[in-house]
């Protein structure tokens, strides 16, 4: 024994002269394969019978390290082997040659299945069974932990589609897009305008009235047929299956006595049997041609008449899932106690009105709230809706202050409700002092504003005009970008869409602000000044942050980023919208 207890290794000389032979021949491989040249006297006593040296072993040796066959560490002397590969075990014989032919197989299935069903491995096996079903039974305990106590989203309102955005009105059809030529726009003209319309991110259309109408008339009037003027059945199918590309819905007027001095031809009309047969057949006719719902106007005329209650029944009739029709009654009353009185909720789907027509000449922050506090007290349950201006009123641009025109904008589309907007008002058209009938809608700045190929002499050289669609499309600061804007942010924010409307102190009095939100969803306060002039105002409350973030503003000049809620300045006749996320 050496020291420290390790144990000498023992070699016999006929090993020990095999290795050096072994050796010699490696280096001699080698030098023949770089090309060197070998003493010949050294080969005789290399190549003997007596220590032959298998030279398939040396060249395998001598292979590169990645082209040979994987191999087990050396095996020490002290085992009796010199060697092993992968599989193979040389095994020493009693005269010191070494047999290279013996196989190592690994063990065979009935031993494996034996070493398995040792104790050791038994146990083994059933401790990682049991750690892997806890683990498994931990991260399911956790998961549920975390859906119980995450705050449960609140059920979503059920509304149809005309809760879920705008709608833009083409009553007047002859002033909108003439497709012929004749000076007179038409229903064709509409439908060369759908992808115009589409691109406002509107939910529906209401045109109409388009039926023959003579005045004051009932018996010459033709609740089926199209004037001649505007287009044909036809025309209405196609204008129809157009919108349909868009995802657009189309709502036609069917007020009867459009043309007359009063809706119903006369207050005892409503209660004529041939009249309510009419309207009835008319009704029927156009909600199976495809129609998404009906207007109808005056309806304040019905209020002892069960024949809104009958039209509802029938819009109804005609519903499906996804394709639900609406019946609009328009009323020209103003006041918010008489506007809801007629009505209830059998009886109309919605229920517009001028209702702010009487605060566009001056109005202020308090004289805003209060109309819209009135006016939501007024409607209970009933869902709202909001219009500067109707059918028969004129544009906005006609109704309030220039400055003052992109606020109504902001304010419309932020109310609780659907907003409603005539065609034009989204690039600011208004009625000119002096002009016969309607305002023609103003697409670019031709002759006639690309209206129609016919020139008129009224159109006059307004070339540089600046009130067009063409103008104000690719103007990121324009009224219609504005408008765009707006509609799609009433569209896919929830907050906007369906919210819980709160109007928030006024310590300013020309300066209206009040809060949407909707459970965890982003919230928006809108913040108005009414004013001519700058305003400064500090806005403060539980539910707000010190800070929120500009979502847009009708001011272009305004910068977009964070805004202290202290001592926030905007400018004259300036709308905010401002957005902060929900704080659990």
């Amino acid at each position: 024994m050496a020291r420290g207890g390790s144990r000498r290794r023992s070699w016999s000389p006929i090993g020990i002269y095999q290795c050096r032979l072994r050796r010699n021949a490696c280096l001699i491989v080698r030098g023949v394969n770089q090309g060197l040249a070998i003493p010949g006297g050294i080969w005789p006593g290399i190549m003997s019978q007596d220590t032959e040296v298998d030279m398939k072993e040396v060249e395998l040796n001598e292979m590169e390290p990645e082209k040979q066959p994987m191999t087990g560490s050396p095996s020490s002397p002290a085992s009796g082997t010199l060697g092993e590969k992968n599989g193979m075990v040389k095994v020493p014989k009693e005269d010191g040659e070494v047999d290279a032919g013996t196989k190592f197989t690994g063990l065979s299935k009935e031993e494996l299945l034996q070493v398995a069903g040792t104790p050791g491995w038994v146990r083994t096996r059933w401790a990682l069974l049991i750690l892997f079903w806890l683990g498994w039974l931990g991260m399911l305990a956790g998961a549920i932990i975390i859906i119980v106590q995450a705050p449960r989203c609140k059920e979503l309102p059920p509304q149809e589609w005309w809760h879920k955005g705008g709608i833009y009105r083409i009553q007047a059809l002859e002033a909108f897009q003439d497709s012929n030529g004749d000076g007179v726009g038409d229903l064709a003209g509409v439908e060369q305008r759908m992808d115009y319309l589409s691109s406002l991110k509107v939910k529906g259309l209401v045109i109409g009235p388009i039926h023959v109408n003579t005045p004051d008339n009932l018996t010459s009037t033709d609740l089926l047929t199209v004037d001649p003027q505007l287009g044909t059945k036809g025309t209405v199918a196609k204008l129809l299956e157009a919108a349909k590309k868009k995802s657009l819905k189309v709502i036609l007027d069917l007020t009867p006595n459009y043309r007359g001095q009063m809706s119903w031809f006369s207050l005892e009309t409503p209660h004529n049997s041939d009249f309510q047969s009419k309207m009835k057949a008319a009704l029927k006719f156009w909600l199976e041609l495809g129609v998404a719902g009906i207007q109808m106007e005056g309806v304040e005329q019905l209020s002892d008449s069960p024949l809104l209650v009958e039209w509802k029944n029938l819009t109804s009739q005609y519903s499906s899932d996804g394709n639900a029709r609406v019946l609009i009654a328009w009323t020209g009353q103003q006041d918010s106690r008489q506007i809801f009185f007629p009505l209830n909720e059998t009886s109309a789907d919605l229920l517009v009105s001028p209702y702010r027509l009487g605060l566009e000449l001056e109005p202020t922050g308090e004289k805003v709230e209060n109309a819209i506090r009135a006016y939501i007290q007024a409607a209970g349950e009933k869902w709202p809706s909001w219009s500067v201006g109707g059918p028969r009123t004129g544009h906005m641009a006609s109704l309030v202050k220039e400055r003052l025109l992109r606020l109504y904008h902001m304010l419309l589309f932020t109310l609780p409700g659907t907003p409603f907007t005539n065609y034009g008002d989204e690039i600011g058209l208004q009625e000119l002092p002096g002009q016969s009938g309607v305002s023609r809608m103003q697409w670019n700045n031709s002759a006639n504003f690309g209206f129609s190929s016919k020139l008129s002499p009224q159109d006059g050289d307004r070339s540089g005009s600046n009130i067009t669609v063409e103008a104000q499309s690719g103007d990121s600061s324009s009224l219609l970008s504005l408008f765009r804007h707006l509609s799609e942010l009433r569209v896919k924010e929830r907050s906007l869409l369906h919210g819980e409307f709160m109007m928030l102190p006024r310590l300013v009095p020309d300066v209206c602000v009040y809060l949407r939100s909707w459970d965890q969803n982003k919230r928006f306060l809108v913040v108005l000044n009414f004013a001519g002039t700058r305003s400064t105002v500090t806005i403060s409350h539980s539910l707000l942050p010190p800070e929120a973030t500009v979502e847009l503003s009708t001011d272009p000049q305004r910068q977009k980023g964070q805004l202290a809620l202290k001592d926030l300045t905007l400018e004259s006749s300036e709308g905010l919208l401002l957005h902060f996320p929900y704080v659990a």
